[in-house]
């Protein structure tokens, strides 16, 4: 079986525990040194193999598959792997080779990023929607013209732009595009290394965010955040989620201040 596995953002508890599971199960580990701390590979056996993908093409991680027909293998990725993983090739040359193979899921870098920044992302009334989204780049055949940061800007929602960092000013540009739902003064934030031992979280606003991206120095491992959603507004819109004039299929409308008595949790025996 060649599981492809999310590790998580950074933190080595921050795989899920069927991640973990995998890991231990493993003969062989494809780590990606680059974006996964080595931390995460103690949850992994003693005398496991492990290769390191830096340095790795798709054809050398493949041969190493194929070197291994019955061994059980963990592809593990940063984050989660349907996210920019590069996983879809992988998985075509598992069904040409009629292998074994999963998705283990894995938290994103943006759950971690929305949670060091301290912050919901679909604020009612502000924002209901999330774009993760990146800039072009050295890769621009991968992406379709209709999906550039600035498109998307205009929808003024919340925006989580990856591997972005290392050009700031174009993404400062896409962001303030004429037609841009953005402003100078719209908020943003910098999430570096999100989890890791190092995080660093850089609160600025669309007008500063090339001059705040490059005095950080940092360009991998960058998630940035943009929207309205990030502004502190006291008090927030109120969900209807939770109102007491919204009745839904678990709970009756009630009036404000009113009580429906004490939750009785009914335990499975």
């Amino acid at each position: 079986m060649i599981s492809f596995v999310g590790a998580g953002p950074g933190a080595p508890d921050l795989i899920t525990l069927r991640g973990a599971q995998r890991l231990a199960d493993a003969d062989i580990v494809v780590w990606a040194s680059s974006l996964v701390p080595e931390a995460v590979l103690a949850h992994a056996r003693a005398d496991v193999t492990i290769h390191d993908s830096a340095t790795m093409t798709l054809e050398d991680v493949l041969t190493v598959y194929e070197a291994h027909a019955t061994a059980a293998i963990v592809r593990l990725h940063s984050g989660d792997p349907t996210l920019y993983g590069a996983i879809q090739e992988q998985i075509a040359w598992c069904v040409a080779h009629e292998r074994s193979w999963e998705i283990v899921p894995g938290v994103s870098s943006l759950a971690a990023a929305a949670a060091a920044v301290g912050h919901e992302l679909t604020v009612p009334g502000v924002s209901q929607s999330v774009v993760m989204t990146r800039l072009a780049g050295r890769t621009s055949a991968s992406m379709p013209a209709r999906e550039s940061v600035a498109a998307y800007a205009a929808l003024g929602a919340t925006l989580a732009v990856f591997l972005s960092a290392a050009r700031p000013g174009e993404l400062e540009a896409e962001l303030m595009a004429a037609g841009s739902a953005f402003a100078s003064d719209t908020p943003a934030a910098i999430v570096i290394r999100a989890s890791w031992p190092d995080e660093r979280v850089i609160p600025t606003t669309v007008g500063r965010l090339a001059a705040d991206l490059v005095a950080s120095g940092a360009t991998l491992t960058v998630l940035v955040l943009v929207g309205e959603a990030l502004r502190d507004i006291a008090p927030p819109a109120r969900s209807h989620l939770y109102a007491p004039d919204y009745a839904h299929t678990y709970r009756k409308r009630s009036k404000p201040g009113s009580t429906t008595g004490r939750p009785v949790v009914r335990r499975p025996r």
